[in-house]
C-alpha cells in the first residue's frame, strides 16, 4: 500500500491549478492512488447588491466552474488516470477542507502563485490556512520562475 492511497487534486483552471493537475496526476499516476478533482466556485459577493443580474451572473459563473471540472476530468483521463469529479460553491479554503475530510485523503495538491502586498491586503485573511484545517499533507505546486519574480 502506498503512502499516498487516496489524493484530492484541486483544480480551477488558472495557470497555476493547470500546474497543480500536472504534478497531482503525475504523483497519482506513479503511486497508482484513487483520484479525486476539486473544482470550487467562491461565492460572487461583487455581484450581490445588483438582484436583477445576480442571478444570471450566479448561473454563468456556475457553468463554468463545472466547465473547469469537466476539462481537468478530462486532462486527467487522458493520461490514463480514473478520477472523481467533485463541484462545490464557497470558500476554496473551507470547500478543500470539508471534502479532503470527507473523503479521507492522504494528500492534497493546490496550486500557487505568489501575489504582493497589495492583493494580499486586498484578499484579507479571514479565510484561515488550509493547513490548519486538515490532517493530511499538503503539496504546493509552485512555479520555479515564481521564486525569481520575489513578492513584488
Amino acid at each position: 500500500m502506498s503512502l499516498f492511497s487516496r489524493v484530492l487534486l484541486c483544480y480551477d483552471g488558472s495557470r497555476d491549478g493547470r500546474r497543480a493537475l500536472r504534478y497531482g496526476a503525475e504523483l497519482a499516476r506513479r503511486l497508482e492512488a484513487e483520484a479525486h478533482l476539486l473544482a470550487v466556485l467562491e461565492h460572487a459577493h461583487w455581484i450581490e447588491g445588483f438582484d436583477a443580474l445576480a442571478g444570471e451572473a450566479r448561473m454563468v459563473e456556475e457553468q463554468s466552474a463545472r466547465e473547469i471540472l469537466r476539462e481537468g476530468v478530462a486532462r486527467l483521463k487522458a493520461c490514463g488516470i480514473e478520477t472523481t469529479g467533485h463541484f462545490a460553491i464557497g470558500s476554496p479554503i473551507e470547500q478543500i477542507a470539508r471534502m479532503a475530510n470527507a473523503l479521507r485523503v492522504d494528500l492534497i495538491v493546490v496550486g500557487h502563485s505568489r501575489c504582493g502586498v497589495l492583493k494580499r491586503w486586498w484578499a484579507g485573511n479571514g479565510n484561515g490556512l488550509l493547513l490548519d484545517k486538515v490532517s493530511c499533507s499538503v503539496l504546493v505546486a509552485i512555479d520555479q520562475g515564481d521564486a525569481e519574480a520575489g513578492d513584488g
